[in-house]
């Protein structure tokens, strides 16, 4: 293997054999010093610059497992392959053991030659790639140092765990926060720190798919007491790691104190609560009045204010909701079409009526800005319903929300007459169809009815913006006060 980088060091007492071996391997592509001895030899490995040495065993000052020995003890070595004759193979183990990396068995007339070109090549290819390890090394541990540093200039507190949870290193932050030194954090476990806050459950099975399943843990969140801290609130996420360099994969888990923040955010909710329920104080005030008025009028004038003591009456309940609300304004559906159908009950039906309500919905978030004319509609259709399908006063309204394939669909059914053919937003304005049509497109929705003599009225609304993100989505633990 030519490799006209480099630099053999032959060295042997026998001068024709030293011109033969350089030559030879000069017109391979290597560059060759020649020394005649032990001494003159380890003068010139002093001076560097050589890649290989070439060491034969018999010469007169020192033989070569003396010399190897002395150069075995310089600073840095270079590796040395062993020149032996023929039935010295003892003396050939005895070097390998003493470190030569490879013998050679020589002659006198060179047809050893290629032996040691391939030996003196396969020592230089190791040696490149052991360079190149190191190298890769070297530079997989500046990066680790550097990566070092930048974690501990991070305010948050991380760890690095092993497999098994015990934790590897942290960073300032956490070393601080938490009051613990590396000593005492070093190689235990992250659920034997402080007062066991992090012993939870939930959280250990979600760690101990990180690694196995490379699956990263998303603000998971722990509410509780903290040694010198008091009560704080840590939203955790953690990723799996690979360090370059080898083949050993931990765990990164980071602490961040949301404590401030989730304290903003019940600020928030509980003076969105409260004027809710200021609102929906009001808006009963408002559907007692139109009562007083509605029962003060002949029945065929009181109609329009029940109608909109309905309409009022299904806001009221919206507001009612959100100031009962713990999740941001979120509206439960189950809950709001069955305060709504307790609404219609009470307003349009009695306790004696033969027309019933039934809700029958999935439970859904619906956005709280689209609550209301969400809430108007089902009010609409479920009056529209209840004042036309039932001649004889007896009957079965179904109120129904389910999710289909990401959008919500709202159901109103009944079992009464049926409606006149044709649209129901152009239909008979005895069904409110200009109020539907209205919260309909406030909506972004789009309806269909199906209709026959005698088996009913199905009205189905689908909405494509109607969901809300479900409050507390993911994992969450809250520890007792």
């Amino acid at each position: 293997m030519s490799n006209p980088r480099a630099r053999i060091l032959y060295i042997d007492d026998d001068p024709g054999l030293c011109r033969l071996v350089q030559k030879d391997f000069e017109r391979r592509g290597y560059a060759v010093d020649v020394a005649a001895g032990g001494t003159s030899g380890l003068a010139r490995l002093v001076q560097g610059g050589i890649d290989v040495v070439a060491l034969d065993h018999y010469m007169p000052e020192r033989d070569g497992l003396e010399t190897l020995a002395d150069i075995r003890a310089l600073a840095a070595p270079p590796p040395v392959i062993y020149v032996t004759a023929m039935q010295e193979i003892g003396i050939a183990v005895a070097a390998l053991k003493a470190g030569a990396v490879d013998y050679v068995v020589k002659d006198a007339r060179g047809e050893f030659l290629p032996l040691l070109d391939r030996a003196i090549g396969a020592v230089l290819e190791s040696a490149a790639l052991r360079r190149a390890k190191e190298a890769a090394e070297s530079e997989s541990m500046r990066a680790w140092h550097l990566a070092e540093c930048i974690v501990n200039t991070i305010r948050d507190p991380m760890v690095v765990l092993e497999h098994d949870m015990t934790i590897v290193t942290a960073n300032t932050a956490f070393l601080t926060i938490f009051g613990i030194t590396e000593v005492e954090m070093h190689g235990r476990p992250l659920s034997e720190l402080g007062q066991h806050q992090w012993d939870v459950p939930t959280l250990r099975h979600l760690m101990e798919q990180v690694l196995p399943k490379n699956k990263p843990i998303e603000s998971f969140e722990i509410e509780d007491d903290f040694p010198g801290l008091g009560r704080r609130v840590f939203n955790l996420n953690a990723r799996k790691i690979i360090r370059p360099g080898n083949h050993v994969h931990r765990m990164l888990l980071v602490f961040e104190d949301i404590t401030d923040r989730k304290q903003r955010e019940r600020d928030a909710q509980m003076l969105t609560n409260e004027v809710a329920h200021r609102i929906k104080n009001n808006l009963q005030i408002v559907v007692g009045l139109l009562s007083f008025e509605a029962h003060k009028l002949p029945a065929p004038y009181g109609e329009g204010y029940k109608a909109m003591q309905a309409r009022i009456g299904a806001i009221a309940q919206l507001y009612d909701l959100i100031s009962q609300s713990n999740h941001q304004g979120v509206i439960a559906a189950d809950v709001y079409l069955g305060e709504i159908a307790k609404s219609m009950s009470a307003s349009l039906l009695g306790e004696s009526s033969g027309i019933k309500i039934e809700v029958k919905t999935e439970a859904l978030g619906i956005a709280p800005d689209l609550a209301v004319p969400f809430g108007l509609l089902v009010n609409e259709l479920g009056t529209n319903a209840i004042k036309h399908a039932f001649p004889n006063g007896i009957g079965h309204v179904v109120l129904g929300v389910e999710e289909v394939a990401g959008e919500v669909e709202l159901t109103v059914a009944d079992n009464g007459v049926g409606m006149k053919a044709g649209d129901p937003a152009k239909a008979s304005g005895k069904r409110g169809a200009d109020y539907v049509a209205i919260f309909v497109r406030q909506l972004g929705g789009a309806y269909t009815a199906s209709t026959s003599a005698g088996n009913g009225t199905t009205i189905k609304v689908r909405v494509p913006s109607l969901l809300a993100a479900s409050p507390g989505l993911g994992p969450s633990a809250r520890a007792a006060a």
